[in-house]
């Protein structure tokens, strides 16, 4: 009988501890071999994350220098050192780093340029993860490491590019800022290439991963009613938008580059339109308000995307858009109770109260704190004087959405399954 326990063992595919490695036996990931069967080399920490840092940096500062070149171009004349300057200002605004101009402090920061940036680190802490032989190792300390590497040295091609400005930004802010900024984002592709992501997934309540997840939902669902609202208004304006780009008689290519940057701040107007709907409004300048209930501005730059400023109080049809973040958090709701009542068809379990509302509950935190961050990360000075505000108060659409946010979901979750018949419950 014990003759035949390996055979049966080898088999049935099964492999004893004595069998397996010692790194797999250990929970530990082995790094997979070459052809010729010896490990596969592992990259310095050091050369690894600075080629990522590199890396990270060249591919968002070009597209920078380009735009705002073609910007500076006019029919007869052209700066290309101007626009390697402005690319280097224009890079560190991006990152939130505030700008010293003659007009004033600029800090209005273009969102997709942000948004560009942390894809790039995000791809450069899996990068370095990858390199060091840290991928699946589900280690925290691993993702740590390497966010923290392409961190420190992201932070110094920070305080470089601050340097080269000319004094136009700070080089210790824009160290920290870039550490930090860098730490966080590079620990984003960290965290999901070496495992950590799933590891802490595995480990949370429940009610707690729905409810992040129906936070996320309802919160890009907001954005992106905010964003379809921002494009309608800009098209309605489209002809002073026009009028606008004109004025600044430039060249077919200086137009595009002007146009390309309004693009840069089009998640900023995205942000400021969901801030509108969900009734806190958003400043223009000092002593301005926006609101669906107020419309006060005064002089405007000529920026294209401010051409779809509402010109007074919502009325009429238009105040059926204040039911949209509520019908976003509804739609929220629904998607969670109808996953829950698939799951417990499938497993055959009856579904209570407590797993379908507490996740809802959950949700409107999350949703707050993501647009809160949003708000906040949207505005900033454009200047001295009556632009030194600019954007919606982040605190207030925080608050604003975990209340509606709230609501809603639970509002659609409890319909959901109120409504459903027993039998797919």
């Amino acid at each position: 009988m014990s003759s035949d326990t390996p055979e049966h063992t080898r088999r049935s595919g099964a492999i004893s501890a004595d069998e397996r490695p010692a790194g797999r036996a250990a929970g530990r990931r082995v790094p997979a071999p070459r052809s010729d069967g010896s490990p596969r080399a592992r990259a310095p920490l050091a050369v690894a994350a600075a080629v990522a840092a590199v890396g990270a940096a060249f591919t968002s500062y070009l597209p920078v220098t380009i735009v705002l070149g073609l910007a500076q171009l006019t029919e007869d004349a052209a700066s290309p050192s101007g626009a390697l300057r402005a690319g280097l200002a224009g890079w560190l605004l991006g990152h939130g780093v505030p700008l010293r101009t003659e007009a004033g402090p600029v800090g209005l920061a273009p969102l997709a340029l942000t948004a560009l940036v942390v894809w790039r680190l995000a791809r450069a802490g899996v990068h370095v993860s990858r390199a060091t032989g840290a991928r699946g190792g589900r280690s925290p300390r691993q993702a740590l490491v390497a966010a923290g590497a392409v961190g420190a040295g992201y932070a110094l091609l920070g305080v470089i590019a601050a340097l080269l400005t000319g004094g136009a930004a700070s080089p210790a802010r824009a160290g920290v800022t870039f550490a930090l900024l860098g730490v966080l984002a590079a620990l984003v592709g960290a965290v999901r290439i070496t495992g950590v992501a799933g590891l802490f997934a595995e480990r949370a309540p429940a009610a707690l991963r729905d409810g992040i997840r129906t936070g996320l939902v309802a919160g890009l669902l907001l954005l992106a009613a905010g964003a379809g609202a921002a494009g309608l208004a800009v098209a309605t304006g489209g002809g002073d938008a026009a009028d606008m780009i004109g004025a600044y008689r430039t060249g077919v290519a200086g137009q595009a580059g002007i146009i390309l940057i309004s693009l840069a701040y089009a998640p900023n107007a995205m942000v400021w339109s969901a801030s509108y709907l969900l009734g806190p409004g958003f400043a223009v300048g000092s002593d301005t308000a926006v609101r669906t209930s107020e419309v006060s501005v005064g002089a405007l730059p000529a920026v294209p995307l401010l051409a779809g400023l509402p010109r007074g109080p919502m009325d009429g049809l238009g105040a059926g858009l204040l039911a949209v973040p509520v019908l976003a958090g509804m739609a929220a709701g629904w998607l969670l109770a109808r996953r829950l009542l698939r799951l417990a068809a499938e497993e055959r379990t009856p579904t209570g109260w407590g797993p379908l509302l507490g996740p809802a509950a959950i949700a409107g935190p999350v949703a707050g704190v993501l647009l809160g961050a949003a708000a906040a990360l949207s505005g900033g000075p454009l200047g001295g004087g009556r632009l030194a505000e600019m954007g919606p108060v982040a605190w207030q659409v925080g608050a604003v959405t975990t209340a509606v946010v709230a609501a809603g979901t639970l509002l659609g979750a409890a319909a959901t399954r109120a409504f459903t018949r027993p039998s797919a419950r």
